[in-house]
């Protein structure tokens, strides 16, 4: 028995959920970014950037593949697969608690703003909650309940985000954009434990554990390089510019990006199972190419174009000068998502090395741009980032492109 068989038109179906999710998402997450902006000055907004950096680059480390194993595992196999997962989780959760612990700590050692290190201990509370769902989470994409578990998540960020604009009305801080995530990670818990129950089944043997770790070493590599590549240049922005202009950056980062790049995660979370359960792959990958890009492209350049009409009416006049940051991040999304139906197709192929090595040569040359550009400004920074984006993606794409799109030229011909 195969993992979840889906046709495109329950990718289709499945992605629609997960962007109706993402959508509301978003949608309250606006609310957050206008009370942020109002209530919040840059300095704030910098330090709560500055631990969300450093617990986001450290929370890619659960992006370790072991899910991955559960919805490729062979039914007669299923059960062991998911006792040596549950056992992994556990441990590696704990271990990741221990780390972040660790970091907050270091980072009060150094002399920086002891309300940085707090935030960061506070963040790690959420590796409490993981390992009791992440073997649910696993079951249920496998069973191809995406569309349920897109609600879940859905329902954990649009609880999150209210209760961001609740704190930042009443108690305007850094705080606002930290403690929701702890306070709403039980939730998830919950739900997604009623969605897919499971027990260790009594007799079982465990899997080796060696699969796991050949084919989670490249997953860990990708996720943990792509946090870096997400954050990385906020740090140095920091570090180079102050935590003014890092808040400056990272508010326009989350209104050009946000939407596009919580679209690519969606899209990444059907891809995989979609691209397992088919039976002819080439024609699944060009099939969800052409979707991603068909929807996401006509999004992006409105958003583009729009940022000087909609930065100063949702931020408030004073960020209007910086709409032509947001104009130019937005555009970056678009190879994003054409890179991430290729990185899905290697995945699915039993190839996520390569995937790591495009994600390394991209985050290098990311963090480069922004350091050599840091002198000339912002804009300069999101313009270079733009442009080193699309030449690295559409180029790492090329082979999945001519594995989606190649036969059907050739049978042209």
């Amino acid at each position: 028995m195969t993992p979840h068989v889906s046709s495109i038109g329950t990718l289709a179906r499945n992605l629609v959920a997960y962007g109706a999710s993402e959508a509301a998402a978003k949608l309250s997450r606006l609310f957050v970014v206008v009370a942020v902006a109002h209530r919040l000055d840059p300095v704030q907004i910098g330090i709560a950037a500055t631990a969300l950096a450093a617990a986001d680059i450290l929370k890619a480390l659960t992006e370790n593949g072991v899910i991955q194993r559960i919805i490729l595992a062979p039914a007669d196999r299923l059960a062991a697969t998911c006792l040596t997962a549950h056992r992994i989780f556990w441990a590696w959760c704990g271990g990741l608690f221990v780390l972040q612990s660790l970091v907050a700590l270091g980072v009060w050692l150094s002399g920086a703003d002891p309300l940085v290190a707090a935030l960061i201990l506070m963040l790690a509370g959420e590796y409490l909650f993981m390992p009791g769902g992440l073997i649910q989470a696993g079951l249920a994409m496998r069973q191809g309940k995406l569309r349920q578990t897109a609600a879940i998540a859905g329902a954990q960020i649009v609880l999150s985000n209210i209760l961001a604009v609740v704190i930042a009305l009443v108690w305007p801080s850094a705080l606002a954009l930290i403690l929701p995530r702890l306070l709403t990670a039980p939730l998830w818990l919950v739900l997604m434990r009623r969605l897919a129950p499971w027990r260790p089944e009594p007799g079982v043997t465990p899997a080796p554990i060696g699969p796991f770790l050949r084919y989670g070493w490249a997953v860990l590599g990708v996720e943990l390089v792509k946090a870096m590549r997400l954050q990385a240049d906020k740090l140095v922005v920091g570090a180079l510019l102050g935590a003014q202009m890092l808040g400056i950056y990272f508010m326009a980062f989350n209104a050009g990006l946000s939407i596009a790049s919580s679209f690519s995660t969606a899209f990444a979370t059907v891809l995989f199972p979609h691209l397992c359960g088919a039976d002819d792959r080439a024609t699944a990958l060009r099939q969800s190419i052409l979707m991603s890009l068909g929807l996401v492209t006509p999004i992006v350049l409105a958003q583009s174009l729009l940022a000087p009409i909609y930065v100063p009416m949702l931020l408030g006049h004073a960020w209007a000068q910086h709409a032509p940051v947001v104009s130019v991040l937005c555009l970056a999304a678009i190879p994003a998502m054409l890179w991430t139906a290729a990185a899905g197709w290697l995945r699915a192929a039993d190839q996520p090395h390569k995937e790591f090595l495009v994600t390394l040569a991209l985050t290098a040359l990311l963090i480069l741009n922004t350091v050599l550009l840091a002198p000339r400004g912002l804009l300069a920074i999101a313009t270079g980032y733009t442009i080193v984006t699309w030449t690295v993606l559409c180029a790492a794409s090329v082979p999945a492109l001519i594995h989606a799109f190649g036969p059907r030229l050739t049978a042209r011909v």
